[in-house]
């Protein structure tokens, strides 16, 4: 089976590779050895494609990976307020990130910063990151890129303007990193702590006005109460 990989990686593949033959010819412990490391970087940088569920009102995770955070941002009690939901992507995860919505893409803005381990609280604010705010029906979305301790280059694919489908391909992180997700108050959360995501396809939130499925089977049945 052919291993699909981001064309941000074959820079890092070939050279490597290359020194593995040479390796192998001449020194063949050392050749082993950067073998290992070609087949590692190969499947960090691997591009899988996804199937995004199509139903309506859904909002799907951005990126592969385990919630470290799902916080609700209420600065004024009286206001509804977005929920922050936090992805950290360790060296084993995908590495693509995705649009959790389809919608026009309103602006994209870097934002410089420090290099905190990702899984830090302070990392949402304090380091580097690419800020992605997607325009979709009735509602925006905020998704940023976050570099972590390993990871000093985040690429970005889409553009001001940019129309997106569910789960398109938005850009990458290097070498460790961290996802966050603004999820607005017409969404209820359904992501937990310590869950583990898939971008494209793990539901994070589904929108108030379009219950889940599991959602609308409770509601229509009938009372099995005991009296």
């Amino acid at each position: 089976m052919r291993l699909p990989i981001a064309h941000q990686g074959w820079p890092f593949i070939l050279p490597l590779l290359g020194l593995a033959v040479l390796g192998l010819m001449l020194m063949p412990v050392g050749g082993w050895l950067f073998l290992a490391l070609t087949g590692f970087v190969a499947y960090f940088f691997r591009d899988p494609e996804r199937s995004s569920p199509m139903e309506p009102g859904l909002l799907l995770s951005p990126a592969d990976g385990k919630i470290v955070a799902v916080n609700p941002l209420q600065n004024d009690p009286a206001q509804p307020s977005d929920t922050l939901v936090s992805i950290f992507l360790s060296v084993f995860d995908v590495h693509i990130n995705r649009t959790p919505i389809a919608g026009t893409v309103v602006d994209v803005r870097y934002q410089p910063g420090k290099f905190l381990p990702a899984f830090r609280a302070g990392a949402s604010n304090l380091n580097e990151q690419n800020i992605v705010t997607l325009q979709a029906v009735g509602t925006r979305v905020i998704t940023k890129q976050i570099a972590g301790i390993l990871a000093r280059r985040i690429v970005c694919y889409v553009k001001a303007g940019d129309k997106l489908s569910t789960g398109q391909r938005i850009g990458l992180i290097r070498f460790g990193s961290r996802v966050d997700i603004l999820i607005p108050p017409e969404f209820a959360v359904c992501a937990r702590r310590g869950q583990r995501v898939r971008g494209g396809e793990s539901v994070l939130a589904t929108a108030h006005s379009h219950p889940t499925q599991s959602t609308q089977a409770a509601e229509a049945a009938p009372d099995q109460t005991l009296v």
